[in-house]
């Protein structure tokens, strides 16, 4: 399992824009296999900041999701040219092994 968080913090202004495209990404990724959670939120201080939080199954999971037309055009192509700032960090869950 991975995790992947993204902190995204938008031009100026641009918070709407931005939570429009990715309300369609969240209704795209539910549909894709490998993806647990894709869950997206907006900062209640900074409407143009948001923090994504990413659950695949495994790695291959998470390269299809970025591989994907829909990710290309939302993402890519819409989003970042919208953002200041983009940050993402990997994890790896900790679990209980006993």
């Amino acid at each position: 399992m991975i995790v992947l968080t993204a902190k995204y913090h938008c031009k100026a202004g641009m918070g709407d824009t931005v939570e429009q495209a990715l309300r369609e990404m969240i209704l795209l990724v539910k549909e894709e296999k490998g993806c647990i959670h894709y869950l997206v939120n907006r900062s209640k201080d900074d409407p143009d900041a948001f923090l994504l939080f990413e659950q695949y199954q495994d790695e291959q999971a998470l390269a299809s999701h970025s591989e994907t037309p829909y990710f290309k055009r939302i993402v890519l192509d819409t989003i970042v040219p919208l953002l200041e700032n983009r940050e993402r960090t990997f994890y790896t869950p900790v679990t209980n092994l006993s």
